[in-house]
């Protein structure tokens, strides 16, 4: 960084003081403030799309029944409690919608690499101050957008969250195909254009600004998986918006991207030479990098906490990079193998599946590196190291199933029914929520400069946990044995009256997995005006954000920025006569200067 620009920045930093509540709180320019407005959105949002999953798997596991819940929450859509099929769809639409876009892509990339960026790379802030707010408040308006679509009198969108055509080209298809539809097409566009803006400004950041001494193979993990996230972003977003414009234009102009010949109510629509397959394409092609998008932020989390916490360096540093790069290419030539159902020729199934499977090289050495990480480690068994290892443990089991889904011949079997549910959401949903639970615990401190309560948290993880498991892997057998998804009830199927059983299992689990967000919840809003008073270092971590006052400042540093000397994983390092390189200490901060004879380690 050049001597002006750092002293225009340390300029800014002086000037914090002047703010008001509104340009402190509300429009900030500051990244840390940024990072905890996208977090509180994304937790409300988060309720959202949990009780939207509570309410269809208990229609799913007592079909027709009567609930006062219904009633109270879905008012007209559930008359006498009892739940209309025309909302199912659309609960589990926004669900799906709601899960993986404002609450694991954003409440991932937009609070940590807004926190993370600069504080571990050395800079006072982002690139662009102003673009970060934009972002926020675009993504904002789109999550409004959303929820306000939830109040159309026709009902929201109702298509899938993949909002395939016909159902979401044609608005007279049926009632969530109105102007609920139209409001999830907006609100995705201004979605779009949120996360675009985040990602480039964390390209130009981590490019840029990174601090005297931080070369690239110095960085932490966590930076290395959103700054390659943030490129995923910007290859693949853009793909979605124009699949998004496509369909507003066929629904409301004329167009016929994505419709052929129609017959809706016995009448001819004058819709030709168009394809659905199309918007798969497009809708995939955005849809599958999505998944690495929201997985690899909680990569780099996990690989930061599990080292700090094993009191080791991260083993394979070099590898884990290049798995990072090789993950982030290939998600992008992968996607083919969500359409080996949509009558793609068999020959071009063979490339995706081939493609698929070798995704899972860089994927198992990630896994293996995180287990040699741990072995023999000095294991600090704190709240965030259990999701981490949480977060393995369900990212391997869900892995596995991949392999089945990403082979063509083996996916047509189960790729409409609840196997692929159980696959994806153990792999991306659960994995994802667990590293998002472990940055948040682990970050807690630096981010409200207070503790979370680590009994509470060890009860939010063991409850999580085993009823997590408890959702979806007795999903697997249920898929196996045919039963299909999003469908209101399978009453019509007598083959299916066995599994009546484990549904309800299922959706137990499912409840009280649900209510115990609750303890998360009061934890993390009580600690921030009365947990214990955090200390500058509470984790003894070597990365610089810990290097930076408690009450955090803008411009992070009240000085000159620190320098950085060596790698980020210096834990348990000793000299030639086996005696800790700082007598005491068993970790090295990347600030200190490397002492006369010591070796950089950099694996």
């Amino acid at each position: 960084m050049s001597a002006t620009s750092q002293a225009h920045m340390e300029d800014h930093a002086h000037d914090h003081h002047k703010q008001n509540f509104i340009s402190k709180y509300i429009f900030s320019m500051d990244h840390k403030m940024i990072s905890k407005q996208y977090l509180i959105t994304m937790l409300f949002m988060g309720i959202i799309g949990i009780v939207m999953s509570v309410l269809f798997r208990m229609q799913i596991a007592w079909p027709g029944e009567s609930f006062k819940i219904f009633e109270v929450l879905l008012g007209r859509w559930a008359p006498e409690g009892v739940m209309d099929p025309n909302i199912y769809l659309a609960l589990v639409t926004i669900h799906g919608t709601i899960m993986v876009f404002f609450v694991l892509t954003q409440g991932l990339s937009g609070t940590f690499s807004n926190l993370l960026i600069p504080l571990q790379i050395g800079a006072r802030d982002m690139a662009s101050g102003f673009m970060n707010m934009l972002s926020y408040w675009l993504f904002f308006i789109s999550a409004v957008i959303m929820l306000l679509s939830l109040f159309v009198e026709a009902g929201p969108a109702a298509a899938g969250w993949t909002i395939y055509p016909p159902l979401s080209a044609l608005p007279q298809a049926q009632g969530g195909s109105g102007t609920g539809m139209t409001m999830w097409l907006i609100s995705m566009a201004i979605f779009i254009a949120s996360s675009l803006l985040g990602s480039l400004n964390y390209i130009v950041t981590v490019l840029n600004l990174r601090t005297k001494g931080m070369s690239m193979t110095r960085l932490p993990l966590t930076i290395w998986a959103f700054f390659v996230t943030a490129i995923i972003g910007v290859v693949s977003f853009p793909v979605l918006l124009s699949a998004a414009l496509l369909l507003i234009m066929d629904r409301s102009f004329g167009t016929s991207f994505f419709l052929s010949d129609i017959f809706i109510q016995g009448e001819v629509l004058h819709y030709q030479g168009g394809s659905p397959v199309l918007f798969e394409h497009l809708f995939w092609f955005l849809g599958h990098p999505e998944v690495y998008i929201v997985i690899l932020p909680a990569m780099g989390i996990v690989s930061e906490i599990m080292s700090t916490n094993s009191r080791k360096p991260i083993f394979g540093y070099r590898a884990m990079v290049a798995s990072i790069l090789a993950i982030g290419f290939l998600s992008t030539i992968v996607w083919g193998h969500h359409m080996f159902v949509s009558g793609m020729n068999p020959f071009l199934g063979s490339v995706f599946t081939f493609t698929t499977l070798l995704i899972a090289i860089p994927s198992a050495v990630k896994a293996f590196n995180w287990i040699t990480t741990i072995w023999k480690g000095n294991l600090q068994m704190n709240t965030a190291m259990l999701w981490s290892i949480g977060f393995v443990s369900t990212f391997i089991t869900g892995g596995l199933t991949g392999i089945i889904v990403g082979d063509s011949a083996l996916d047509i079997n189960v790729h409409d029914t609840y196997f692929v549910i159980a696959h994806f959401h153990l792999v991306m949903g659960i994995s994802a929520v667990y590293g998002m639970l472990a940055g948040i615990y682990h970050w807690y401190p630096k981010m409200f400069g207070r503790m979370m309560n680590k009994n509470l948290g060890y009860i939010h993880f063991w409850i999580t946990a085993v009823c997590s498991y408890g959702v979806f892997f007795p999903m697997h057998f249920v898929g196996l044995a045919g039963v299909p998804r999003r469908y209101y009830t399978n009453t019509a199927f007598p083959m299916f009256d066995d599994l009546t059983d484990i549904q309800i299992v299922m959706t137990v689990c499912a409840i009280i997995a649900a209510l115990a967000q609750v303890i998360f919840l009061y934890n993390f809003f009580h600690s921030i005006f009365y947990g214990k008073k955090a200390t500058q270092n509470p984790w003894n971590s070597t990365t610089l954000e810990w290097t930076t006052p408690i009450e955090p400042i803008h411009g992070n540093w009240p000085g000159a920025i620190p320098e950085v000397h060596r790698w980020p994983y210096d834990y348990s390092k000793v000299d030639e006569d086996g005696e800790y390189v700082i007598p005491g200490q068993d970790f090295v901060p990347q600030h200190i200067p490397l002492q006369e004879n010591e070796e950089e380690l950099n694996h």
